[in-house]
């Protein structure tokens, strides 16, 4: 009998996924091909990490806990396109990874906004996603403009990648069971980016103030963030976007439009 896993840690936010069907489903959603490099981000106990190995021709495995490490390098011993590194996935180098690599993880609920930026950060060594996520997050990455869920994970991932919802998964399917369900959700980062960090940052500052006070029209939103009135009154001219509008009713088309109006070098800049 194959021994056990340590048991996960709830600190670590630790859930780890046992159903084998939804396995199945996670790797066929992830398309994977023979000559593909992938990037496993907490592998846990290594149920997903085994079909990976057995799809992929090399997975690197993140995992944070060193319980872990040393019970899948153990369990792992002769799988010889497998390179385990004890590392926390919000401090390793993406951008630096050895050639574009599909991502495929079961995130932590209480860190995986913040990881979601950091791979979005790092196209373009980042070919596709594939993320178990809590459901509310799936949702706010899918959603439309004008719906509740629609805010600034959904239009900062939209700009990048085409994000399309894979399939929900129950509580059960965890070890431990976790409070919420979970869904996962795909992105195919584009190709070729052609934003630059400095336009990647002014999107980045608009989006956020829109949506910093959603209950507010843009105009008043984006004043209460320092963009002076003047600005905001000729990128209205020049986009044709009426700033009355509030920020969950534009299309990511028609925030990549305001963004370039609003950081035009011919423009005021903001305070």
């Amino acid at each position: 009998m194959a021994p056990l896993p340590p048991y996960p840690r709830k600190r670590l936010g630790q859930h780890f996924l046992i159903d084998p069907n939804l396995l199945r489903k996670i790797i066929n959603l992830a398309d994977l091909q023979p000559n593909d490099y992938v990037c496993e981000i907490g592998p846990g106990g290594g149920a997903l990490t085994r079909l990976l190995c057995q799809s992929a021709k090399q997975v690197l495995a993140l995992e944070v806990d060193p319980r872990m490490v040393s019970f899948l390098k153990e369990e792992f011993a002769e799988c010889s396109n497998l390179d385990i590194q004890e590392y926390d996935a919000l401090r390793y180098p993406f951008d630096q990874l050895p050639e574009p690599a599909v991502v495929v993880a079961n995130l932590p609920y209480n860190i995986s906004t913040p990881i979601m930026f950091r791979l979005l950060e790092a196209r373009p060594m980042i070919r596709r996603m594939v993320l178990t996520v809590q459901l509310e997050v799936a949702k706010r990455l899918t959603a439309n403009p004008n719906t509740k869920d629609y805010g600034v994970l959904s239009v900062m991932a939209q700009r990048l990648a085409d994000v399309r919802f894979g399939f929900p998964v129950s509580r059960k399917c965890f070890r431990p069971v976790p409070d919420v369900d979970s869904g996962v959700v795909r992105l195919d980062l584009r190709v070729p980016q052609l934003f630059s960090t400095q336009e990647a940052d002014a999107f980045a500052l608009v989006v956020r103030a829109a949506f910093g006070q959603r209950r507010k029209t843009l105009l008043n939103a984006l004043r209460g963030a320092g963009f002076p009135l003047i600005c905001l009154e000729r990128a209205q001219e020049r986009t044709g976007i009426m700033l009355t509008r509030r920020a969950e009713t534009l299309s990511v088309e028609e925030f990549q439009n305001l963004s370039e109006a609003l950081t035009d070098p011919l423009f005021p800049s903001v305070s």
